[in-house]
């Protein structure tokens, strides 16, 4: 499981700044604990024998019921979070269900329509949003719902940008409906320089991900201070990740297709400020 070194490492790599160093401390610390506990969750679906995956994902489980009876869990990276969920009242909910994206990674590996698709996400990525809605104390239904569509988003993004590398653990987040519509067969998502239809998938997958990123800029709106800072920099990473798949053609097999810094700090005070994605 990541360690907090680990954890920062990661975070870089990322398509948004997950923690920022103009956030104050205090912010910071919350949300690399929470980012730590949803990548070990997602490297405990992920990685290690196929048979021992679940029982680690059970012992996840396990480990939030410790949490909020109030006694220690055994896990460092749940452990972890124990003064992040009292501090900053967070429910157990969202991270129960980045643990049931994890649990339906073992069983569910092809998705046959993009609304199968927003699905998961519901599970994988949306509950991330809460969390940092929560860290912020800035919790709503109404920013709810804006912060699924950029965390929906950022989801689909990633999927794009890691065809390959999700074909080799199994698992394919390209709608098979899309796939045949463009005449895209398994094989070609592993191919280099990434083959046509491929291509044309993926940039239908990219304008509906901007689409729902664009439809949530509102919530950084409805944000003040560090709160606003911290969500215009995950929009502003998105805008920046489907620029860079545009860039480079839909080309994303054999090499990394990341949003550049410069575009990243340009569209971050475009969304601050409430502002179209920049040119």
């Amino acid at each position: 499981m990541a360690t907090r070194q680990d954890v920062v490492r990661k975070s870089r790599h990322e398509n948004f700044p997950v923690a920022s160093r103009l956030l104050p401390r205090r912010y910071r610390h919350h949300l690399l604990n929470v980012y730590r506990f949803a990548r070990s969750v997602d490297d405990a679906g992920d990685e290690g024998e196929p048979g021992g995956r679940l029982p680690l994902l059970d012992a996840v489980e396990d480990d939030l019921d410790r949490l909020y009876a109030g006694s220690l869990p055994r896990l460092p990276f749940v452990r972890a979070l124990t003064g992040t969920v009292r501090t900053c009242s967070i429910p157990a909910e969202p991270l129960r269900k980045l643990v049931a994206a994890g649990r339906r990674d073992q069983s569910v590996v092809r998705y046959a329509t993009f609304a199968e698709l927003l699905g998961y996400c519901e599970l994988s990525a949306n509950p991330v949003g809460h969390l940092v809605l929560h860290i912020f104390d800035s919790a709503t239904p109404e920013r709810f719902a804006l912060s699924d569509r950029v965390c929906s988003a950022l989801q689909i993004i990633e999927h794009c940008q890691d065809i390959a590398e999700d074909l080799v653990r199994g698992r394919v987040y390209l709608p098979a409906d899309d796939l045949r519509r463009f005449g895209a067969i398994e094989e070609d998502l592993t191919r280099s320089p990434t083959a046509a239809p491929v291509r044309g998938v993926l940039a239908l997958q990219a304008g509906r991900a901007r689409t729902l990123l664009e439809s949530g800029v509102p919530l950084a709106a409805s944000l003040t201070g560090f709160a606003r800072l911290a969500v215009a920099g995950y929009v502003a990473g998105g805008r920046a990740a489907v620029t860079a798949l545009e860039r480079a053609g839909y080309d994303v097999v054999g090499h990394a297709v990341r949003p550049a810094a410069r575009r990243l700090l340009a569209e971050w005070p475009a969304v601050f400020r409430g502002r179209k994605a920049a040119r």
